[in-house]
């Protein structure tokens, strides 16, 4: 069909949602925000020791030229004209670290995935070296605790560990970046002048990045003895990076010559799609963990309940850096994909909501999934996850109860964190991610935060919020972020069901299961990496 036949739609954005779990490839129209075509491929993850959580980056980039080849034919399947296309934004896992060589392209070592524990050891190690053992003595800097889950640790454990890695720092030809700066090195050339860089969002979760000055820290590069000329050059959320090339090798080009021109670590993006613009407005995304986000303006605020401060976005150069305050859970949806592929109790993940919707019911069974040890808002990376208050009467049915009801309780946890530091309570919970397509769960977590949950329509949130930032940057200008313009979103309600008192005593029962879960593990039997 000749292209003068197609579909006009005006300006369209393509957006990569490189999650833990999947990579999808997602085209908005930029007027509408409607979504028009997508695809997603599924990721391996690699478990090759205990507490070790790898992925291909290889795979990752395949997965994403896959999915833009895969979602573009779909586009002129519906008769949509691709050149339509007129940017392309980047949401991405944070923390996961990449090493690669930049004069061959090749990753230098599986990429270290946000949840791996490996590095226990090396954050003891470190921890010896701060007065008092001070877990957040970087804080007011980093808006961090010291801790397995952020970049800068697990960077030192590839230097400490892989001979391949420190010869190529000592030859000058290793780059490190988390999956953003890889995708956008590999998909703007690569080896043959791919852009080097990351955006305000992900560099806030390195540890190594000062989230005042927005610039690498000198002193927190010497303190984890990580070279400065290693890291992507930090850039804004919303700025033309640079433009997609051919992928050679893989005969993937549809989008050749777009601007990549938007990037946000995925739980920024998703705060950006939910319009959670105003001081104040709270998002919780329900994926591989669960993320809850508030956005506390151009002040940075510092948690007194464990929770982390981190940048929300910058939406172009010259436009000011917004904060917010972070409540991170390790394992959301990772406890369904955990019953499916460990245990073996269901074939897919939406079995799940039908077993547990068949009994309605825990019947007295808690589950503490602190597989990678516990997250906000305690920080404890010696606990492990525990089913407990097992009878005989307990079957699948009442375990799947438990896995939802967990998602649940660890949502109010740091909510209440959240309610503690901000002083005013959310009056209801606004939430996105692949597991709020899960309407038990979703009723479960209205009954025990007795507030409101309220699910936009369309659930990419992530997908979009990265759409907006590309749309909206200087020399694209195809998407207005003016409060006036942006569309209204079609939502759904859930209401609590259940009285306050049966809630507050399920919670405190949640709260005696997670005391049993703490001081399971030392890092002596966990420690995998190198002793001192």
């Amino acid at each position: 069909m000749a292209a003068s036949d197609r579909m006009v739609l005006g300006p369209l954005v393509g957006s990569i949602d490189q999650g833990t779990s999947s990579t999808r490839f997602l085209v908005f129209n930029a007027k509408t925000a409607e979504l028009l075509s997508h695809h997603q491929v599924e990721i391996q993850q690699k478990f090759p020791k205990e507490g070790w959580v790898e992925q291909d980056p290889k795979e990752i980039l395949k997965s994403v030229h896959e999915c833009v080849e895969k979602a573009c034919e779909k586009l002129q399947q519906l008769n949509i004209d691709i050149t339509n296309i007129k940017a392309i934004g980047v949401s991405n896992q944070r923390e996961t670290t990449v090493v690669w060589d930049k004069t061959t392209g090749e990753p230098l070592y599986n990429a270290i995935v946000w949840l791996d524990l490996r590095t226990q050891s090396t954050v003891e190690r470190l921890l010896k070296r701060i007065p008092g053992k001070n877990k957040a003595f970087f804080k007011f800097r980093t808006g961090l605790p010291l801790s397995t889950y952020f970049s800068a640790v697990k960077l030192r454990w590839l230097l400490d560990n892989v001979e391949e890695i420190r010869q190529a720092v000592d030859d000058g030809r290793a780059m490190f970046g988390t999956i953003d700066s890889w995708l956008i090195w590999s998909l703007t050339g690569g080896k043959n002048g791919g852009v080097h860089c990351t955006d305000v969002t992900n560099a806030s979760r390195t540890m190594l990045f000062n989230i005042h000055s927005l610039e690498w820290d000198p002193e927190l590069c010497q303190f984890f003895d990580i070279p400065m000329e290693i890291l992507p050059k930090v850039r804004s959320s919303s700025e033309i990076y640079g433009l997609m090339k051919i992928c050679p090798s893989l005969k993937s080009g549809a989008l050749t010559g777009v601007p990549i021109s938007g990037c946000l670590g995925d739980q920024s993006a998703a705060l950006v799609g939910q319009m959670c613009f105003q001081d104040g407005q709270a998002k919780n995304t329900y994926g591989t963990g669960c993320f809850l986000l508030c956005n506390t303006g151009q002040k940075s605020v510092f948690s007194e309940h464990g929770l982390l401060t981190t940048i929300a976005y910058k939406m172009g150069r010259d436009k000011p850096v917004c904060y917010a305050l972070e409540g991170s859970v390790a394992i959301a949806g990772a406890v369904v994909r955990w019953l499916r592929d460990n245990l073996g109790i269901v074939k897919t993940s939406q079995e799940v909501e039908k077993l547990a919707a068949e009994v309605g019911t825990s019947y007295g069974c808690y589950f503490v999934p602190a597989f990678s040890g516990l997250y906000a808002p305690y920080w404890e990376p010696s606990a492990r996850g525990i089913i407990c208050g097992l009878t005989q009467f307990t079957n699948k049915n009442h375990i799947a109860f438990a896995a939802l009801e967990a998602v649940c309780f660890q949502t109010r946890e740091i909510l209440d964190a959240m309610n503690k530091d901000c002083g005013i309570p959310l009056n209801q919970l606004q939430v996105d991610g692949g597991m709020t397509n899960n309407k038990v769960l979703m009723q479960l977590q209205s009954d025990i935060l007795c507030i409101p949950v309220v699910k936009p329509s369309m659930p990419e949130t992530t997908a979009l919020g990265a759409a907006m930032a590309a749309g909206a940057a200087e020399g694209v200008g195809i998407w207005s972020l003016n409060p006036g313009d942006l569309t209204a979103v079609t939502c759904e309600r859930f209401e609590p069901q259940i009285n306050p008192e049966e809630s507050e005593y399920r919670y405190a029962r949640w709260k005696k299961a997670v005391m049993k879960s703490m001081d399971w593990e030392t890092s002596e039997a966990a420690s995998n990496g190198r002793k001192d």
